[in-house]
């Protein structure tokens, strides 16, 4: 079998003497290195556009990369391509670098200067993992969706009875609905309540994959409960203490093994901040912060926020606000909770109508949520905003009878600001 191998280095000459060495490993295609972290990222997105096979089964990233650090490198192709096995190369190979790159989502660490065995060995290693993913994951299957993975949001409450876990239900039901093949994630480690609102009972979790090193389709299938809805379920664990079982690593293992097999996966992170619900953030292509509009809550929201950036996890600029619970009578507004919180407010607030939603709430069924219902319409009208729908026929109704709406493109379009 040919190993396919794109080398990334941002040192010519080093950049040649990897070339030089690649071009001895039998039975191995080398292609031409890439000398950025950007080009790297663009060249994947481009082969990954036809089809997940036309991805090399090997990258090798030099620590003489740049603009972004060897290891984010890392870190962002493990995510945004999971089928491709990642191998950094560094001149401390120390048990140090060794954990961080694991934990980053190599699959192995060379040391320089290179050594021709050893270069071998790593590459054939990495290159079987690459053939066990797609197997498993990979184009070949009818069920994951082609290109570089499916899209990830995070759904995070500024403080608890914000309405978190609501949204992130309406999200997922909006987009599955539109045909979009979901999952929805409970990562509320120790308070999850995703399966209370969808009346799921199920003895699987996300604790139960915490502990595999390769998460294969079948690994996968074991774990997520698929609801009536069409919907994938994967939940917390029905004992709080297994949440710690949950790491920064095995969150990224998760998320990666869910965006190979699904369109669209939304992240419940809760309110509190854990390892596992910021490594979900920093990887999410939309981080979601739920707040209300009053004093308390929105206090709680800029703490959130600026922890968020203390702790590297995300820029306030790069966080949507979703305003719940919202009147054209309240003293605070959308403007200024975007303004005092320095993220981007979605154009569409929701209203505050919680007898719309006591019925449902109280039996457990948010799924039966009527479709006049106001808080509904504008949750899957947010849901568009965001671009987590398929755009159906506007002619047409969307599937299952339900809302027909149209996505509004993805969150970088988002206006700033709203009129009130």
């Amino acid at each position: 079998m040919t190993t396919r191998i794109l080398p990334a280095c941002g040192d010519p000459d080093a950049a040649r003497s990897l070339s030089a060495l690649l071009g001895q490993l039998p039975s191995a295609e080398p292609a031409p290195a890439v000398h950025d972290s950007t080009a790297l990222l663009d060249t994947l997105a481009r082969l990954a556009a036809g089809s997940v096979d036309e991805l090399p089964e090997v990258v090798l990233v030099h620590e003489r990369i740049g603009p972004a650090p060897a290891l984010e490198l890392v870190r962002e192709v493990a995510l945004r391509f999971p089928a491709v096995g990642v191998v950094l190369l560094s001149s401390d190979a120390g048990p140090g670098v060794f954990a961080a790159a694991m934990d980053s989502g190599a699959r192995g660490l060379i040391g320089l200067p290179l050594a021709y065995d050893e270069l071998a060995a790593r590459v054939q290693a990495a290159a079987q993992w690459s053939a066990g993913v797609r197997r498993h994951l990979g184009g070949a299957g009818a069920d994951t969706p082609a290109g570089p993975g499916g899209q990830v949001v995070t759904v995070t409450g500024a403080k608890g009875g914000v309405g978190t876990t609501f949204t992130a239900v309406q999200f997922a039901l909006a987009a599955t609905a539109s045909g979009r093949r979901t999952a929805l994630v409970d990562l509320d480690l120790q308070a999850g309540d995703v399966g209370s609102y969808l009346d799921v009972q199920f003895r699987r979790s996300v604790a139960d994959l915490a502990g595999i090193q390769d998460i294969s389709s079948r690994v996968l299938q074991d774990a997520v409960y698929e609801d009536a809805s069409g919907l994938a379920l994967l939940l917390a664990p029905a004992e709080g203490e297994r949440g710690e079982e949950v790491d920064e690593r095995a969150t990224r293992q998760v998320i990666a093994a869910l965006r190979a097999r699904y369109e669209l996966v939304v992240v419940d992170c809760g309110t509190q901040v854990t390892g596992a619900n910021a490594t979900a953030v920093e990887a999410a292509d939309t981080a979601v912060l739920v707040t209300t509009p009053d004093v308390v809550a929105v206090r709680a929201a800029k703490r959130m926020v600026r922890m968020w950036e203390r702790l590297q996890v995300r820029k306030p600029e790069d966080t949507v606000m979703v305003v719940n619970r919202w009147s054209k009578h309240t003293e605070i507004q959308p403007a200024l909770i975007e303004k005092i919180t320095r993220t981007r407010a979605t154009r569409t607030p929701v209203p505050a109508a919680f007898k719309e939603l006591q019925a449902v709430v109280d039996a457990g069924r948010v799924q039966d949520l009527d479709n006049r219902s106001t808080v509904k319409q504008a949750l899957w009208t947010l849901a568009g905003e965001l671009g987590l729908l398929a755009v159906p026929d506007p002619a047409g109704p969307a599937p299952g009878g339900a809302l027909t709406l149209r996505a509004a493109g993805p969150v970088s379009r988002l206006r700033r600001g709203r009129e009130s």
